[in-house]
């Protein structure tokens, strides 16, 4: 007999039994207690509930010392007790962990996720508190069994690859179909994991060793600025599709073509010349000494605030998978430097990891003839007459010509502009500067830029703004430029390349370099040509 309730009603005691049904004697006259046993149905609806709320506590039990993580996003978990200690982990929103020492004041030592470090215990709910919220988000998680598993856009083995995770990380179940698991960045195949009721748990840093992981054939780039990558393996015919930079990453799919590679890096799948990549041991070494912190935003719209609170003001807003290098991380908030700005970014809209560049897309405009009169206009230092080819200055090893493209024909002059700007992709950013080789700060590049073609702007984002004819983003065609505010007014300047780019001096960990037109909130665009 299974025995789960008693009461008392004067001598007699009324037991219920679920799967019994037994009755003795009523109370005897002289007092003495009886047993009466009644038989309780449950739907099965109330037994699995009951089940479920068993295993709620045998989970919560599993902790000797249990703490939930209270904060917006996640809690970083340190590896010495110090606001500027090392980032070694991630605690999310209702994560639970081991505290293991709460001797160090304001700081708990925890273990989360395979991760040990040291958390800010203000953050940190504990004893019944933290029992409490504990039955609330206990749930249904698929833990990764593999040491790396594919994240894909769809379920299917065919499907792009959008992310990785890895062993021992948790994530909720969306759904499952078909031998996958839909979680909240997409889709992994259901035979690497194991799907259990769970608490949330802290999740490894993304360390520099996990650089080498996301790729199964690694390449690097090993050119001072920037290698061409094209839609064959031809110098002539082969049409630029995409630029590497320095030190990026790429999967090597196939060597069998002489003297060119085909890589992936990024969405962008086309050929280099194999002598500007480093494979191997080299390569390895490589990821290894550059790679860098990065906050990839993950939705579109992400405000960026001059505080990390949300009652400070917006700074500007960014687009979705735009990167930045990261400054520093607080509980909550990821501090990165947006141009030549400290910015803070909600941790709910970003990823933080180890990561190499990665191939941007990119196809030079196409010349056709200018009907006006810009002759005078488009003459190098030596008074001879520019063309396409030789605008674009000297040409590096790396850069193997300028490959034409359908995707878009202007002006003589506006094509030459664009793509004599995107050689020095790569080079320094130099607060102050006007050097194109050398270093220099945004407003230098725009006015050095358009010095090389007649045209004299001053050294000030702001004063550039007034320069010319404000224009819609419709109107807008390459030499145009592009202008961004922060809270005291425009603090950025940026040419647009066509393609729904513009190429410019961003910061001093940055330098040049070639962003979506949109990456930040746009505040005026100027045509300064006058045409």
């Amino acid at each position: 007999m299974i025995k789960n309730h008693k009461d008392t009603f004067g001598g007699m005691k009324v037991e219920t039994a679920a799967a019994s049904l037994e009755t003795t004697e009523a109370v005897s006259e002289s007092g003495e207690e009886k047993n009466i046993v009644l038989e309780t149905t449950l739907s099965a609806e109330e037994i699995e509930s009951k089940e479920f709320e068993k295993t709620v506590q045998s989970i919560v039990d599993s902790y000797a010392n249990l703490g939930i993580a209270e904060v917006s996003g996640y809690l970083n978990v340190r590896k010495t007790p110090e606001s500027f200690g090392e980032v070694v982990g991630k605690l999310p929103k209702g994560g639970a962990c081991e505290i293991l020492d709460t001797s160090t004041e304001g700081w708990y030592k925890i273990s989360s996720g395979g991760v040990t470090g040291y958390v800010s215990s203000q953050y940190v709910y504990t004893g019944d508190e933290a029992k409490k919220l504990a039955a609330e988000n206990v749930a249904e998680r698929a833990v990764i069994d593999a040491d790396k598993l594919n994240v894909r856009s769809e379920p299917k083995a065919d499907a792009d690859v959008v992310d990785q995770v890895f062993k021992n990380e948790r994530y909720d179940i969306k759904s499952q179909q078909d031998g996958w698991i839909q979680i909240s960045d997409g889709y992994i195949s259901a035979d690497y994991v194991t799907v259990k009721y769970a608490l949330d748990e802290a999740i490894k840093q993304d360390m520099r060793q996990t650089v080498l992981s996301l790729y199964d054939n690694l390449g690097v780039s090993n050119v001072s600025n920037y290698l061409n990558v094209r839609d064959n393996p031809d110098e002539t015919k082969g049409k630029i599709i995409a630029k590497l930079p320095s030190n990026a990453g790429c999967d090597i799919l196939d060597t069998s073509t002489a003297g060119w590679l085909k890589i992936r890096s990024g969405n962008i799948t086309g050929y280099v010349k194999s002598e500007y990549i480093l494979t191997g041991q080299q390569a390895k070494d490589k990821a290894l000494q550059v790679a860098k912190l990065m906050a990839i935003s993950n939705t579109d719209g992400v405000n960026v605030r001059t505080e990390p609170n949300t009652n400070s003001s917006i700074y500007t807003q960014i687009s979705n998978s735009e990167r930045f290098l990261v400054a520093d991380q607080q509980d909550g908030w990821v501090k990165i430097e947006i141009d030549d700005q400290d910015a803070y970014l909600s941790s709910d809209y970003v990823d933080v990891k180890y990561g190499l560049e990665e191939a941007i897309k990119y196809t030079p405009v196409v010349e056709v003839a200018d009907t006006s009169n810009s002759k005078s206009n488009t003459k190098n230092s030596t008074g001879k007459s520019s063309s396409s080819s030789k605008s674009s200055g000297k040409k590096s090893s790396a850069n193997d010509g300028a490959a034409g493209s359908k995707s878009g024909s202007v002006s003589s002059k506006r094509a030459q502009i664009a793509n004599y700007a995107v050689q020095f992709v790569g080079n320094r950013y130099v607060y102050g500067g006007t050097s194109l080789t050398n270093g220099t700060d945004c407003s230098g590049f725009t006015m050095s830029v358009m010095a090389k073609f007649g045209v004299s702007l001053p050294h000030n984002s702001g004063a550039q703004s007034g320069s010319g004819k404000s224009i819609t983003s419709s109107q807008m065609r390459p030499g145009d430029l592009v202008f961004y505010s922060g809270s005291g007014g425009i603090n950025h300047v940026a040419l647009y390349i066509g393609n729904g780019q513009v190429c410019h001096a961003s910061n001093a960990k940055s330098g040049i370099k070639i962003s979506t037109w949109n990456y930040r909130t746009p505040a005026k665009i100027v045509n300064v040509l006058g045409d």
